[in-house]
Formats: C-alpha cells, structure tokens, sequence
C-alpha cells in the first residue's frame, strides 16, 4: 500500500507540545473567508543539542493560531509575557499577501492553559 501526503499511514503523528512566553498581546482577525482567528508567537528557551551547540541564538519561536470559538476565548485572555503551555497540531496554511501567495507554518492550538500571569 502506498501512501499519500493525505495518507501518513500507521503511525503517523501530528501532535505538539510547547510552553514558553507569549512575545506579543494575542491578536484576533477575521479572515476574507469569515473564520475568525486568534494568533500571537510563542518564544521557548533553545536547549543545547548537538544541532544547536554552535548557534549563538538562545531561543526559538513559533506562531501559534487558535480557531475554535472556545480556544480563542481562552488565548484572548492571555497577555505579553504570559507563559503558557499548549497542545495542538502543525499546520501549513496558504493565503494571499496582496498579489502574492503565501504559507505560514503555524500550531493549531487545541487546548491551552496560562502557566504564569505576566507582571
């Protein structure tokens, strides 16, 4: 049996687990299509690894998207600075910028919690 981008066959996975703090106040958009959206950029401490023991960058970061009414009601009580923890799905979402096509790899935010309020 073959498989097919649509098909990751047995044991395909597409789960994520991050905690960090949030860069920027979450932002919600509505998008041509309707959909409402609510996004800000979740910044985790690098860990040193044989990959990253060279780098001189000391954190990585990642935009994260809440789209279910119940998820971005709970990220749009977050703030700068808060740190979180979330769990979600990544996802590739193409859009246009003006005339041009576009990607954004993002996590799908599926549940999420404050772990510390910011000060």
């Amino acid at each position: 049996m073959s498989t097919t981008p649509h098909d990751a066959g047995p044991g395909g996975r597409n789960d994520v687990a991050l905690s960090g703090r949030i860069s920027s106040a979450p932002v919600e958009r509505e998008l041509p299509s309707g959909d409402r959206v609510v996004s800000f950029r979740l910044v985790m401490p690098r860990e040193r690894t044989a990959m990253t023991a060279r780098s001189r960058q000391v954190s990585d970061w990642v935009e994260c998207a809440a789209w279910s009414g119940r998820v971005r009601r709970t990220v749009s009580s977050w703030r700068e600075g808060d740190h979180v923890a979330i769990e979600g799905s990544l996802r590739r979402r193409f859009y246009r910028d003006g005339e041009a096509r576009a990607t954004l790899v993002e996590v799908e935010i599926l549940s999420g919690r404050r772990l510390v309020r910011a000060r």
